[in-house]
């Protein structure tokens, strides 16, 4: 669906040490917060890792979880997912992370809905 493109928004991408050192969380908490999709990777380049810009302030973006249900409840794999999340989207004016983090929630769920 959206692997194909390359997306807009340039982040870093931490692996699971750096991650765990980024959250401040023992391993296991930080893979609960993944099986739980708090947060959401890919091992596309090899390694796993977690696109930097999901984390606000050394938590996972609040709104993040919601959203990813909603992808995958519409059948994107988790590389679609992050893909749509980092592209830019014509219905929200931006890219759906910038969208949820200047708190537009709401709007984003409701075009990520649509793409069922």
């Amino acid at each position: 669906m959206t692997g194909k493109n390359v997306p807009s928004i340039h982040t870093e991408w931490l692996t699971m040490p750096e991650l765990v050192a980024a959250l401040d969380e023992p391993l296991g908490r930080v893979k609960r917060l993944l099986d739980e999709h708090h947060l959401i990777g890919s091992r596309r380049h090899g390694v796993f890792r977690v696109p930097s810009i999901f984390l606000v302030d050394g938590h996972p973006l609040t709104s993040l979880r919601g959203t990813i249900i909603v992808l995958q409840d519409a059948g994107f794999s988790d590389d679609e997912v992050i893909d749509w999340l980092l592209q830019d989207e014509e219905l929200t004016g931006a890219a759906p992370i910038e969208a949820l983090l200047a708190g537009r929630k709401t709007e984003v769920r409701r075009v990520a809905a649509t793409l069922a």
